[in-house]
């Protein structure tokens, strides 16, 4: 009798759809951990296009995957900036261009960043965030940046959580260089 109602219970549609979901799950999961050996990075944030991004060694390419220092890294993750991923803090890394290296001058205002005299587009801090909430600028005025640190901002969006808000960033806190490999 037993027997019996399992395999009824198993020969059912449902039995088949929650096989072939299995299936894709299985699928999708092998194909996100075979990018990540290959060194391809899925950016689905706004801050750059969505597509696929390359790790690199090449030391002239300008996007850098980093993981936050506190207490940047708990506000983001708190305020659902980041996803949750491989960073110490159990948050995704952020993938954001480097605007400004060692030497470079950069200059923070109300109406954004400069970089050596000359003002990105898109990046002058905002005061709420898209939910409304308080968002604190890094303090404005002009910074020589210093040997390992860097400036990342995105001219891209300019909803973006990047040094307008933070400032510098370590270079040793840089997980990756990365490329562009294909975008939509």
């Amino acid at each position: 009798m037993m027997r019996g109602l399992l395999d009824r219970l198993t020969n059912t549609r449902f039995a088949v759809v929650r096989r072939i979901g299995s299936v894709l799950v299985a699928v999708s999961v092998g194909t996100f951990q075979l990018y990540g050996l290959l060194g391809i990075r899925i950016n689905t944030s706004p801050s750059l296009p969505v597509g696929l991004y390359l790790v690199t060694t090449e030391e002239n390419a300008n996007l850098a995957e980093f993981c936050p220092a506190e207490p940047i890294a708990a506000l983001s993750l708190a305020r659902g900036y980041r996803s949750p991923g491989v960073c110490q803090d159990g948050g995704a890394p952020l993938l954001k261009p480097i605007i400004a290296k060692c030497g470079d001058l950069v200059e923070l205002s109300a109406r954004g960043i400069c970089v050596n005299g000359r003002l990105l587009a898109n990046t002058a801090p905002l005061a709420k965030d898209t939910k409304g909430r308080s968002l604190k600028s890094w303090p404005f005025g002009r910074f020589e940046v210093a040997p390992g640190t860097v400036w990342v901002a995105s001219s891209y969006n300019s909803r973006s959580f990047d040094s307008r808000y933070f400032g510098p960033v370590s270079t040793v806190a840089i997980r990756s260089r990365v490329k562009v490999l294909l975008t939509l």
